[in-house]
C-alpha cells in the first residue's frame, strides 16, 4: 500500500475544530477533499499531517498558527469612516465585504467593530491566530 508523499494526489475526509471543540469545516457530507502534496494548495501543517499516511489511515493533528493561517496582523486592520461606504451599504458587525485594492485585486474584509462614525475592518483570514485540530481520513493516494 503506497503512502502519501511529495507529489502524491490525495483524497481526504476531514473535520476541522478550534481549541474549544467548535467545528469550523468538514468534508464528511461532501466528496473527499482532493489536493496534490507539495503544491502549496493547502496550509503547510495539513499537508505535513497527511504525508506518510496510507489509504484507510486516520489520525488527528494539531496545527499551530505558524503552520496554518498565520498570526493576526495589525496592519490588516483599519478604521474607515461610514461616509466612505457606498450609499447602498450599511455596515454591521460580522458583515463580510469585498473591497478593491489599489492594484485592482479584491480584498475580503469583516466588519469587527462600529463606534459612532468609525467602522473597523479586518482583512485577516478568519482563522488567523488560531490553533487548528483536524481529524483526517486518507481515502485515496495516487
Amino acid at each position: 500500500m503506497s503512502q502519501a508523499k511529495d507529489g502524491s494526489k490525495v483524497k481526504v475526509h476531514y473535520t476541522g475544530k478550534l481549541d474549544d471543540g467548535t467545528v469550523f469545516d468538514s468534508s464528511k457530507d461532501r466528496d473527499p477533499f482532493e489536493f496534490t502534496i507539495g503544491t502549496g494548495s493547502v496550509i503547510p501543517g495539513f499537508e505535513k499531517g497527511v504525508v506518510g499516511m496510507a489509504t484507510g489511515d486516520t489520525k488527528t493533528i494539531t496545527i499551530p498558527p505558524d503552520e496554518a493561517y498565520g498570526h493576526k496582523r495589525d496592519e490588516l486592520i483599519a478604521d474607515v469612516k461610514k461616509s466612505h461606504f457606498p450609499p447602498d451599504i450599511t455596515p454591521s458587525v460580522g458583515q463580510q465585504l469585498q473591497m478593491q485594492q489599489p492594484d485592482g485585486r479584491p480584498l475580503n474584509v469583516v466588519v469587527t467593530k462600529i463606534e459612532g462614525e468609525d467602522v473597523t475592518l479586518d482583512a485577516n483570514h478568519p482563522l488567523a491566530g488560531k490553533t487548528l485540530t483536524f481529524d483526517i481520513e486518507l481515502v485515496d493516494v495516487a
